[in-house]
């Protein structure tokens, strides 16, 4: 019996690249669905469930920042958004809005497929979950996370998080009581390369802040220990 593959969904509105990178993806083993404008995209997304989705911004009908706000509403799913050199702007927009990495045009095939594969690894669908995971459930304050299911739950009611959000709150409620440097937190949550990307990962908190924060402006739970990293409040008040 063979596992089922992993499918990829790939939104861009230049038919030569949607092409090219569809291939490439197919060449590496993934099962891809393509679309050609933001409408398109978001009707795959609700109605295919992909594993991960890579969404330009630059898109008719809906742009890319918008399908990503809108899928953000009703899927975790995992979404990488391509965005033209020098438009910083469009990148952290994107994080902000729930996307989990960043890719910018031009890019390599090489770049694209690194940039994948590390992103399915971080969600899971690469690797198995961590043995001391399985079946563990840790409560802080009004915070309860089962790891066996991946669940984040306050006062029973279920929170939805994107795949990095649950690994930056995994990591940090692991090692609740810590300091952990944002380069540490930045490695174990994206990898090497992303290591001095500290606007990656204050974005990355704030968002998180506003699901489990009463009041994200005054955070309980996730401390900002300043020029150092973060902190998970083992007695939250």
């Amino acid at each position: 019996m063979t596992s089922k593959k992993t499918t990829i969904l790939t939104a861009d509105d230049d038919p030569q690249l949607l092409r090219l990178v569809s291939r490439n993806l197919e060449f590496d083993g993934y099962d891809v669905i393509s679309a050609r404008d933001g409408q398109e995209a978001l009707t795959q997304i609700e109605q295919s469930h992909p594993d991960l989705v890579l969404l330009d911004v630059m898109m008719p009908k809906m742009d890319g920042l918008t399908v990503c706000q809108q899928v953000r509403e009703f899927s975790a799913v995992p979404i990488i958004i391509i965005t033209a050199r020098g438009q910083d702007s469009d990148k952290v927009k994107g994080l902000d809005l729930g996307a989990d990495d960043y890719l910018t045009k031009p890019f390599s095939i090489e770049e694209l497929l690194a940039r994948v594969r590390a992103v399915l690894r971080r969600t899971n669908f690469l690797t198995p979950e961590q043995p001391h995971a399985v079946r563990t459930i840790t409560t802080i304050g009004d915070v309860t996370i089962d790891y066996a299911q991946r669940k984040v739950t306050i006062h029973e009611q279920e929170i939805i998080l994107t795949p990095t959000e649950y690994r930056i709150l995994s990591y940090l409620i692991q090692n609740a009581g810590r300091v952990i440097t944002q380069d540490l937190l930045l490695e174990h949550v994206w990898g090497n390369e992303y290591v001095g990307e500290s606007h990656m990962l204050q974005v990355n908190v704030n968002r998180l802040r506003r699901k489990i924060e009463p009041d994200p402006a005054h955070p309980r739970y996730i401390i900002t220990k300043p020029g150092i990293g973060y902190q998970f409040a083992t007695n939250p008040s």
